[in-house]
């Protein structure tokens, strides 16, 4: 990138991040895009590999086996990732890193010293598991339990659409500790739930997009979990927590969609270029160019939006609304750009071969986990 042209934020390490996470994806990810949707999973060695490399827990300290770095080399790597139509990685990812970010906030020095490390290196998968069946955005509403016998936690309940579910080896539950004080009753526990007796995890589930993905149900039936692995050192501190970590969770969502957004834009150019359509290219007819004129634009307009809140959560000024603000706008505008950039393709772009068909069907659920649009705009709306 030219210096001219990047962002203040963005310096010659974060370039070279970028370059490294890009061979990441000509190696590891792209020789296994289809495998790894067909079998509904990314390879565990993919993980240990990009910890090789250093593409794990970026911001985190080094203390703690991170890179010691900032927001901003989480970044780089997404717009790498971003390169690529698989998004299966990428998304486990993004679960992987907020998960190692409410350790490192909220755990205790033993459970950073514990957990980190071994996320850095690949050797364990992050995971949260915040939904049920009965409750998605509305968190008091959940029923998991956590019932303290002795030193341990009883754990009962089920939990669903959680991502890295088979991959994982560290899970944050969010579970009530006393069901009878309401939000102040729910805390988070750490667990490795594959270990841990009691603890089942349903099929993969059958999604429209992200089929990469490992994304099921879990069920927990008298699991105990040691009373040590409290997130942080007193309990009903579960919604604080979660609240305190959702910004940087909703930042990420919405930089990584605007990375998909620029990348949705430059595919479709490069068809339009090469497509003959009534003996010259389609890109030459003017309602071509007018639809990649405003997607362009729109990408353009997130761009210098996401750049903006990237710089403010670096320097700790991001707030939940702009967050909220980034997760919404950012997520519905690279799902009407990437709808509008498939109509280009024409048939092609309805088909599974082609990579905007597959970035298609993945936009959709930016636009629901992180908390649903909907949900940003009422906290938008409270901000007033």
């Amino acid at each position: 990138m030219d210096t001219t042209t990047r962002p203040a934020w963005m310096s010659e390490g974060h370039e070279l991040l970028a370059d490294t996470a890009r061979r990441f994806v000509r190696e590891a990810i792209e020789p296994n895009d289809a495998r790894w949707r067909a079998q509904h999973r990314v390879d565990k060695s993919a993980w240990q590999r990009a910890g090789e490399l250093g593409l794990l827990l970026t911001d985190v300290p080094g203390a703690y086996g991170g890179m010691d770095g900032d927001f901003g080399h989480e970044v780089a790597i997404y717009r790498a990732l971003a390169e690529s139509p698989e998004m299966g990685f990428a998304a486990g990812r993004m679960v992987h890193a907020i998960v190692a970010h409410y350790v490192l906030a909220c755990g205790t020095e033993a459970q950073k010293a514990h957990w980190l490390p071994k996320m850095a290196a690949g050797d364990c998968i992050g995971a949260i598991a915040m939904t049920e069946p009965g409750a998605g955005s509305d968190l008091k509403g959940i029923r998991t339990t956590a019932v303290l016998d002795g030193d341990h936690y009883v754990v009962n309940g089920s939990k669903t659409y959680i991502s890295n579910a088979l991959n994982m080896g560290l899970l944050v539950l969010v579970a009530k500790t006393d069901p009878a004080a309401g939000s102040k009753g729910v805390s988070l526990l750490l667990m490795d739930p594959h270990a841990t007796p009691g603890f089942r995890c349903g099929q993969v589930l059958d999604k429209i997009g992200m089929h990469a993905q490992d994304t099921c149900e879990l069920f927990f039936d008298d699991c105990r979990v040691p009373a040590a692995n409290l997130l942080g050192d007193a309990e009903g501190r579960g919604m604080y927590q979660l609240m305190d970590q959702l910004p940087y969770e909703r930042a990420l969502i919405g930089v990584y969609s605007a990375a998909l957004m620029e990348r949705a834009v430059a595919l479709t150019v490069d068809w339009c270029k090469q497509r003959q359509v009534f003996g010259k290219p389609l890109i030459e007819l003017q309602n071509t160019r007018f639809q990649l004129a405003e997607a362009s634009t729109r990408t353009e307009v997130a761009r210098v939006f996401v750049d903006d809140v990237i710089r403010r959560l670096i320097d700790g000024s991001l707030d939940g609304t702009t967050a909220s603000m980034a997760k919404w706008w950012v997520t519905q505008t690279y799902g009407e750009v990437v709808d509008s950039c498939l109509q280009l393709f024409g048939g092609a772009g309805y088909m599974n071969e082609v990579p905007i068909a597959r970035m298609y069907a993945d936009a959709r659920v930016m636009r629901i986990f992180g908390g649903t649009n909907e949900i940003m705009k009422e906290l938008i709306a409270r901000a007033l």
